[in-house]
């Protein structure tokens, strides 16, 4: 097989494993290409970590989980110095913690204070840590899939925009279709009964194929009429009243360069992953919702109205004119 038939393969491996949330797992995947990192959204139980742990156990990759709580330290993410005794004498040496891995599922992100965000920000943006003055790089495959209930707010810390635009994208669940509801029933009785006779492992895709598959995804081509959608797009969350009143009530803050940026990289993973050697407008649509809806500030207007993130981003779509 080549590069492109084997992330295929990985995304129907996790489809087997993850009923209902086709959209959410192609997004993921958009994400891993597109060597970004993704916040998912939803009330509990609607198949966030499992999502994360089937794509960990599809993948040559080591997956580390991290259950933020309020009295979490960044050493406790970062790890730290410790001494050593050896044979030499005592040393003192750094000892990596959980977020040296591949694929970090940054469990219930919110919950963490300032200081272990800012950790995780470091990381996240600079590919690196910092402890003690040195500095230690990230693997090579690192994504961070981050968790967060959107109810619950006692106890937990919003994300700083700083750290929200650090997202490549921003998923929301949603509860599955009743057919594919019962499809889980049957997948998770199955699961019981192979787990008390011994679990097949399964076929794991080696990092290198990733790799391979961003860099065919760099160079897809993006035509200069598709370049000043792009920028259209943005431009429109930052002027809104240039093209539409209501657009205007709604948006306090548009987009940073960084969204216009991350549009463009998921819209190449979107089109590599259909097949496509060019990006086409219905590739920038289809991605623009995840990519931007964190990183716009609403007014108390439109909340107020009940207008969420997704309807202003249905509104710029209908507004901003498509190339021709």
């Amino acid at each position: 097989m080549n590069t492109h038939e084997h992330v295929k393969a990985l995304e129907a491996s996790v489809a087997e494993k993850v009923l209902g949330q086709a959209e959410t797992i192609r997004h993921v995947l958009l994400g891993l290409l597109a060597n970004g990192h993704v916040l998912l959204e939803s009330l509990p139980g609607l198949a966030k970590t499992r999502t994360v742990k089937a794509l960990a156990t599809h993948l040559e990759a080591q997956m580390r989980r991290i259950q933020f709580t309020p009295d979490l330290l960044p050493s406790d993410i970062t790890g730290g110095e410790i001494l050593q005794q050896s044979a030499e004498g005592n040393k003192i040496s750094f000892q990596p913690g959980p977020l040296f891995g591949n694929v970090i599922l940054a469990d219930e992100i919110n919950r963490a204070p300032a200081k272990v965000q800012a950790a995780l920000l470091e990381a996240m943006e600079e590919r690196q840590i910092t402890v003690a003055g040195q500095s230690y790089p990230m693997p090579g495959l690192f994504m961070v899939l981050a968790t967060q209930n959107p109810i619950e707010q006692e106890g937990t810390y919003p994300l700083p925009e700083a750290q929200m635009d650090r997202f490549l994208m921003k998923l929301q669940l949603d509860y599955p279709h009743p057919d594919d509801e019962t499809q889980v029933l049957r997948l998770v009785r199955a699961e019981d009964q192979a787990s008390d006779a011994g679990a097949v492992q399964p076929v794991r895709l080696a990092q290198q194929v990733i790799f391979d598959a961003r860099s065919e995804v760099a160079r897809v081509h993006v035509a200069e009429a598709i370049d000043r959608y792009l920028i259209d797009l943005i431009n429109a969350t930052r002027h809104p009243g240039d093209y539409d009143a209501d657009l205007a009530r709604w948006i306090t803050i548009g987009a940073s360069p960084r969204g216009g940026i991350s549009l463009d990289r998921v819209a190449r993973a979107h089109a590599w992953l259909n097949g496509q050697d060019f990006v086409s407008p219905d590739n920038v649509r289809a991605v623009v919702h995840p990519v931007l809806r964190h990183r716009l500030q609403l007014s108390y207007d439109a909340i107020s109205d009940g207008v969420a993130a997704d309807q202003v981003i249905d509104r710029l779509l209908d507004k901003v004119a498509i190339p021709a």
